[in-house]
């Protein structure tokens, strides 16, 4: 019994069923996928099925009555030789965390032990889908020529157009404007002015002395300098070395109660659901 065989043997039972158990490790799953669209809905990808691991202990005998038909051995013999094999497996995936099936993937383990699947890119266990091809939705694809042609066009409409002077608008003609003579009047005879008597100078009063005003002394305060508080200095760094090891502390002790929420920031979200279905 080696790895080879066994991966021949697990291909061979998911082509036919949904599900495998390795008695001791876990169980193979092969799930249908339905066609679905990509490249921005330009393209209709076929179903198919996908294959994947879980921790979970199946029921199921498959794995035995295969090896037992495949070798003319009885059923508690071939359960026997499979669960050695199987147990050995395990004990060196825990030790090199990948162990590599031919033709199906790798199977690997995270640092808390937990396994999972990546198959291969170019797996095909679906037999009802042979010959289905992605299917482009594109009607027309453009040559080169008709691309530069498409570039031009449109440089032709981006370029701004010559803008042109307004012709200048001729000033209408002043119309003739009739003159009109002033018509003379007889100038008015001069009244005789009686002349009005001088005023009698009025004496200025004498200017008042202006008191001078007293300007109070103003005397400035020096602010003292403002002595440095190497005491609050030296407490707040003690407070934030405190605070930095209760965190430290804290994370252990998530690390050992909560190591799910561990591994959803260490994996993807596609390899958490594997290791926590």
């Amino acid at each position: 019994m080696d790895i080879d065989l066994l991966a021949k043997m697990v291909k061979e039972v998911v082509m036919d069923h949904d599900s495998l158990t390795l008695p001791g490790v876990g169980s193979f799953v092969a799930e249908l996928v339905p066609a679905s669209f990509a490249d921005r809905g330009y393209t209709l990808l076929p179903p198919y099925r996908r294959l994947y691991f879980s921790p979970r202990q199946g029921d199921d005998t498959l794995l035995v009555d295969l090896y037992a038909k495949a070798n003319g051995v009885s059923q508690a013999d071939a359960n026997r030789i499979l669960t050695d094999f199987l147990s050995e497996m395990k004990e060196v995936l825990m030790v090199k965390k990948t162990i590599v099936f031919p033709g199906l993937g790798r199977l690997r383990a995270t640092r808390e032990n937990h396994f999972f699947f990546v198959a291969d890119e170019d797996l095909d266990i679906y037999p009802a889908g042979f010959g289905l091809q992605p299917i482009s939705l594109k009607t027309h694809e453009e040559t080169q020529e008709e691309v530069a042609a498409a570039v031009a066009t449109l440089a032709e409409i981006l370029e701004p157009e010559p803008t042109q002077e307004p012709e200048p608008t001729p000033e209408p003609e002043p119309e003739p404007v009739l003159e009109i003579e002033p018509v003379s009047e007889p100038e008015p005879e001069p009244i005789p002015v009686e002349p009005e008597p001088e005023p009698e100078p009025i004496p200025e009063p004498e200017p008042e002395p202006t008191p001078t005003p007293v300007i109070p002394a103003v005397v400035e305060e020096v602010p003292e300098p403002k002595k440095k508080s190497w005491k609050a200095l030296w407490i707040t760094l003690a407070v934030l070395g405190i605070v930095l090891v209760v965190l430290v502390i804290g994370l252990v002790i998530v690390g050992r109660v909560a190591p799910e929420w561990l591994d959803s920031l260490l994996y993807s979200p596609e390899e958490f659901g594997i290791l926590h279905p």
